[in-house]
């Protein structure tokens, strides 16, 4: 009968190749897989791993997909197999700052939530005798 084999939670497991990993993952939403660039960084004692990406502007609606989910979950699968290694992983995407248009200002509202902000159109001023105009309150 064979002996099964139980591991600690200490012991160390092989990091996977993630550059590899993340090229599949990504380069069938390119349509040039040459212009994807991935940089992986581990730090503090190979416990954290940073991937940085970098592709064409035009390929950012596909690899993102609708409503991120694409990438979301390109980030899941990677994020597993960094959990398989016991280590935490951090994915960064950037893009070719010549083509990106600036952002637009926004304000934060009370719910938390940003919006973009508006010019107000200054209005005219309205007559007294108008039917928008305030009325005094024995009128009402």
């Amino acid at each position: 009968m064979p002996k099964l084999a139980f591991y600690s939670s200490q012991a160390e497991y092989a990091s996977p190749d993630y550059p590899g990993l993340v090229e599949f993952l990504i380069s069938p939403f390119l349509e040039s897989p040459d212009s994807l660039s991935v940089d992986c960084e581990q730090a503090n004692q190979s416990r954290r791993i940073w991937i940085r990406l970098a592709f064409e502007s035009a390929d950012k609606g596909r690899v993102y997909g609708r409503g991120g989910r694409n990438l979301q979950a390109i980030r899941t699968v990677l994020e597993t197999a960094a959990a398989s290694a016991g280590q935490s992983l951090y994915l960064d995407i950037y893009e070719n700052q010549a083509e990106v248009p600036r952002p637009k200002r926004t304000v934060r509202t009370d719910n938390g939530f940003n919006k973009p902000t508006t010019r107000r159109k200054h209005r005219t001023r309205r007559s007294p005798t108008s039917k928008f105009a305030p009325k005094p309150r024995f009128y009402q």
